[in-house]
């Protein structure tokens, strides 16, 4: 799977650590940044992650702040983008299996990284069901984007 990771500042040294992770597991890792640790803004990265799902550059993406909720809620201003912060294993596949979320989002200063790695193995390993409660709930999800943007 290709991926896209990327991070402010807070989570550049998480994100080095996950991009690493996830190419010894064979994933193809498309980093779009930070690459240092000198202060950034977590918006900047949120949307080059965000547009490199929407423009299929990755399918999927791992985004790295220091709580995780701002990034969280910079990414899901674009839209398509599907992007949660999760700090447990079962949201982290579930987000997938019922939401179809395609965007994971880490708290570096939340989650160390053998709980990170954990969190980022449970959500590439997740598919969408497209079970019909789920595809419906989506559907509503995906009406409210296209209502409001």
């Amino acid at each position: 799977m290709r991926i896209a990771v990327g991070a402010d500042h807070a989570g550049f040294l998480l994100k080095q650590e996950i991009a690493e992770s996830l190419r010894k597991q064979g994933h193809e890792v498309l980093d779009v940044g930070t690459n240092s640790t000198a202060p950034v803004d977590y918006p900047d990265f949120a949307e080059k992650v965000g547009l490199a799902v929407r423009d299929g550059q990755a399918e999927r993406a791992v985004l790295i702040c220091g709580s995780g909720v701002g990034a969280s809620v910079a990414a899901n201003k674009l839209p398509g983008i599907r992007a949660s912060v999760c700090h447990d294993t079962y949201s982290a596949h579930q987000g997938v299996e019922h939401d179809d979320m395609n965007v994971l989002v880490l708290g570096s200063r939340v989650v160390a990284f053998a709980l990170a790695q954990e969190l980022v193995h449970a959500f590439v390993g997740a598919r969408y069901t497209a079970e019909e409660r789920h595809a419906r709930r989506l559907a509503k999800v995906l009406a409210l984007e296209k209502r409001y943007r």
